[in-house]
């Protein structure tokens, strides 16, 4: 087993973990993704806080309302294509490692309590791997079943329409 996903495991294990001991009906999803293309590349296409739509197909439009993009406490609303809100805060941003993090404020989304982050990960020469992870609750009349059926879809959407632009 790579090195990398030995280090992708213990990452996803101990926030799972942690997770658990800090909310023990916190719901936590993690879906990755490997892409031909190298890290560098693959970061450039989601490293804009300001521009989800640029790579998720659900994101009709985004909008920086608060701060500046790439810095932490930059404040994002996402009209959806069905019209519908979501809000946001940059909690953390690293290009040099590149990965960022962010909370929902507000949301259509079935959550609460949402915290995500990105990360891409060389995977050798012109290879990589994108992990999404987030923890949240169910917000009612949602089930948890419901809130993590929506959470990995909005994941897994975003992640294979990344693959396809940047392959």
């Amino acid at each position: 087993m790579s090195k990398l996903l030995v280090a992708l495991s213990l990452v996803a294990f101990g926030f799972a973990a942690e997770a658990n001991a800090a909310e023990s009906s916190s719901l936590y999803v993690i879906k990755s993704i490997n892409i031909d293309a190298p890290a560098a590349k693959v970061w450039d296409k989601i490293s804009k806080f300001g521009d989800l739509g640029a790579w998720h197909p659900a994101v009709a439009k985004t909008e920086i309302t608060a701060g500046k993009d790439f810095k932490a406490g930059a404040k994002r609303t996402l009209t959806l294509q069905d019209g519908g809100k979501i809000n946001e805060k940059l909690t953390a941003y690293s290009a040099k490692n590149k990965n960022m993090s962010y909370i929902i404020t507000d949301s259509v989304l079935p959550v609460n309590a949402y915290a995500s982050t990105l990360h891409v990960y060389s995977n050798g020469a012109d290879k990589s791997v994108v992990v999404w992870e987030g923890s949240f609750l169910p917000k009612a009349p949602a089930d948890e079943k419901t809130a993590s059926d929506t959470i990995g879809g909005v994941y897994d959407g975003g992640l294979n329409n990344l693959k396809k632009i940047s392959e």
